[in-house]
């Protein structure tokens, strides 16, 4: 038996959210710091740019995939094992993390007990797939951590126009079943758009979305009938999502203009 204080709220530290077996740890002020590195500290907590820890707790064997690397302790009777079910299988995962950016081998954690993550600045978003009719496509690299009951592949554009001219990769993490996922990003949950679609279109000028259904239906095309006008336009190319489903953009942090202003020059 162990006891921890890891979900009690302090002055330095709080549960944020918290999503089928998975909560989300912030840390509101990092204290453990010198008087070089306090003044940075300080300012980073007041925008917002805080140290986060993901908590899975596990109870009745449940288990947890996780990318590897990213367990920073557990406690209790939690045995890992790896996802991979053969030779074949090692092969295709290798081949897919060479391609999306995720790491060949996920293990599996299941038990009875808790495991937490390594602390990140990025923000932690937990999604239930049952909001995405349970099969959702990720950006390379978000990947964290989701329930055992979830099925992770590598997912291949559908088009040439999409794979070559989208941005968003040749490949894509696609999850499908039930559960929970919880994904790395740059920006906040509180600042993506959100956008639900029911046989309509979603067009998007760049790779500003990070997440959408899989069942919508990816392509790039012009934003005008003819590549006369979408040259006038200024806009060219923009990225369709087609179908019901929702996708999630990042609007703010992906605009050049504010993240990379020295690309407007």
């Amino acid at each position: 038996m162990f006891k921890t204080n890891i979900f009690e709220d302090t002055e330095d530290h709080h549960i944020i959210n918290n999503r089928g077996c998975f909560s989300v740890v912030e840390y509101t002020r990092d204290i453990s710091v010198s008087p070089e590195t306090a003044v940075t500290a300080y300012f980073s907590s007041q925008m917002n740019v805080r140290k986060k820890q993901l908590i899975a707790d596990l109870k009745d064997g449940a288990g947890v995939i996780m990318q590897a690397g990213e367990m920073q302790l557990m406690m209790g009777n939690i045995m890992a094992k790896t996802d991979v079910r053969g030779a074949g299988d090692l092969m295709k995962k290798f081949v897919g993390s060479r391609v999306t950016g995720e790491t060949t081998i996920k293990p599996v954690y299941s038990g009875d007990g808790i495991i937490v993550s390594e602390p990140t600045f990025k923000y932690i978003i937990l999604i239930d797939l049952d909001d995405f009719n349970n099969s959702l496509i990720v950006e390379d690299g978000m990947f964290l951590a989701c329930e055992d009951t979830i099925d992770l592949k590598v997912k291949a554009r559908d088009t040439i126009s999409s794979a070559v001219l989208g941005k968003e990769g040749l490949f894509n993490s696609n999850l499908k079943g039930r559960g929970v996922v919880a994904l790395e990003s740059s920006a906040p949950y509180e600042e993506l758009l959100e956008v639900k679609l029911e046989n309509d279109v979603l067009k998007v000028d760049g790779d500003m979305a990070i997440a959408w259904s899989g069942d919508l239906s990816f392509t790039v095309e012009r934003v005008t009938p003819t590549l006369i006008g979408s040259m006038a336009s200024g806009e060219g190319l923009v990225n369709v999502y087609r179908g019901t489903g929702k996708v999630l953009v990042a609007p703010v942090s992906r605009n050049k203009g504010i993240s990379h202003p020295e690309k407007t020059k």
